[in-house]
């Protein structure tokens, strides 16, 4: 009888703990993190730029000859002519009029002038200096002229293989003031269209 009680007991206890259990809660399941979508990179163009332009320097043509002591100014090609003078007859002279003298301490056809700076002949008698060939004028046999390069590099005109060269002391063309005047160890003459030195 004891032992039936205790059973009715036992299961009204289990009927009761049953009923004040709380109900199972179901966990939700975990959901992965989405995987961020792949993305296909996208091509950028690169933006167009102006390439500088290239500036091309620009150069200044120096056209000024240069002038060796005591020598003319080089203006172009030299032009040899004849003119008449009062006192001597036909005479050479440059393209602006100016009288040319043969020195005879030059030896005709040697190629070398021996008036030169070193002495100061040349501040008294500038050779004369052409830019190129010296161009004969009416009058002036065009075989007879020629050049000779002077230990300063410019070039001297020669008439009938003497060197030419102009006086100072002649302030105007037709002058005729370096005629027979002994300087710088000889003496000088005006030059003749035959190539000669004119001696009167």
């Amino acid at each position: 009888m004891k032992y039936k009680k205790l059973l009715g007991l036992l299961s009204v206890l289990v009927l009761t703990l049953g009923a004040c259990a709380p109900a199972a809660t179901e966990m939700p399941a975990t959901v992965a993190p989405a995987e961020p979508l792949a993305t296909e990179p996208q091509a950028t163009e690169p933006e167009a730029t102006e390439s500088p332009m290239a500036e091309t320097p620009t150069t200044e043509a120096t056209t000024a000859a240069e002038t060796p002591t005591g020598a003319v100014p080089v203006t172009g090609t030299g032009t040899v002519n004849v003119s008449e003078s009062a006192d001597f007859g036909p005479i050479l002279v440059n393209g602006e009029g100016f009288s040319l003298y043969l020195f005879m301490q030059d030896t005709q056809n040697s190629g070398v002038s021996t008036c030169t700076d070193a002495d100061g002949c040349t501040i008294d008698w500038p050779p004369l200096v052409v830019d190129g060939e010296p161009v004969a004028g009416e009058g002036v046999d065009a075989t007879m002229l020629g050049t000779i390069t002077r230990d300063d590099g410019t070039v001297q005109a020669t008439y009938n293989g003497w060197p030419l060269y102009l006086y100072f002391g002649d302030a105007a063309p037709g002058d005729t003031n370096g005629q027979g005047l002994d300087e710088f160890g000889g003496i000088w003459y005006l030059g003749s269209p035959a190539g000669e030195p004119i001696l009167q």
